[in-house]
């Protein structure tokens, strides 16, 4: 396996900047309504499995699209991906965007998988 320790600076960097959110906390948001959960991606991991009532914006295109989905900076807004990494720079870059009320979700969805939520094919 390829080392990564440039990508691995650059999540470190960006982990210092945001503030990150347990899956459990995650669902819970999301099903009181608090919460819009975005899975960052890639569109064949969505395709695969995925949360339940989550937006899918893959990483590559966030920026592009979130202001369409999500108009309201105030929202709350977790992200997440396969691991934990893509969500956290996700996150960093929504926060530079202006949104306020930006999570990444410790773990990602390998972390959701393992506390046994809900998900569906």
């Amino acid at each position: 396996m390829a080392e990564h320790s440039s990508f691995e600076k650059l999540v470190a960097e960006a982990k210092k900047k945001i503030t990150e959110i347990r899956p459990t906390d995650a669902e819970a948001k999301m099903r009181s309504g608090d919460a819009v959960i975005v899975d960052v991606r890639e569109k064949d991991e969505w395709d695969e499995e995925h949360i339940s009532d989550a937006i899918h914006l893959s990483r590559g295109t966030i920026e592009l699209d979130i202001e369409e989905k999500i108009p309201d900076l105030n929202q709350m807004i977790i992200t997440h991906c396969g691991g934990g990494g893509r969500s956290a720079l996700a996150a960093e870059n929504l926060q530079k965007m202006g949104y306020k009320n930006v999570r990444s979700m410790a773990g990602g969805f390998k972390a959701w998988k393992a506390a046994g939520l809900p998900m569906t094919k």
